[in-house]
């Protein structure tokens, strides 16, 4: 058995936030929302927050309309509850961006993301 064969739980903070990021890259809203808890906390890079599902929605609503947006994970570190992906996002500026994205995970559910660069 190799690395590539070994698959996280669905219900791990891993499985959850890969449920995430496949729901994102699929354009799939409802899954993607349903993901995160119902007083989910975002922090976007710039400091400034949404809270909540429905804040969430709105955000990435056009997004997904547009059907351009896809997150390439090219790192993730996990410890406990929180998952770090160093994702490059496609298909939201011009030119691709690089990010650090933490996400935590309890009750099977991301309860708060941080966009830390």
């Amino acid at each position: 058995m190799t690395d590539h064969d070994i698959r996280p739980a669905a219900d791990s903070p891993v499985g959850v936030v890969e449920r995430q990021i496949a729901a994102y890259n699929t354009h799939d809203l409802d899954a993607f929302a349903a993901t995160y808890t119902k007083d989910i906390r975002v922090v976007r890079r710039d400091g400034s927050e949404a809270l909540g599902r429905e804040a969430l929605r709105e955000t990435y609503a056009p997004q997904f309309a547009e059907g351009r947006c896809r997150a390439e994970i090219v790192g993730r570190l996990a410890e406990g509850d929180w998952v770090v992906d160093h994702e490059v996002a496609h298909g939201v500026a011009d030119e691709p961006v690089r990010l650090l994205v933490a996400y935590r995970v309890r009750g099977g559910l991301i309860d708060r993301v941080e966009f830390l660069g």
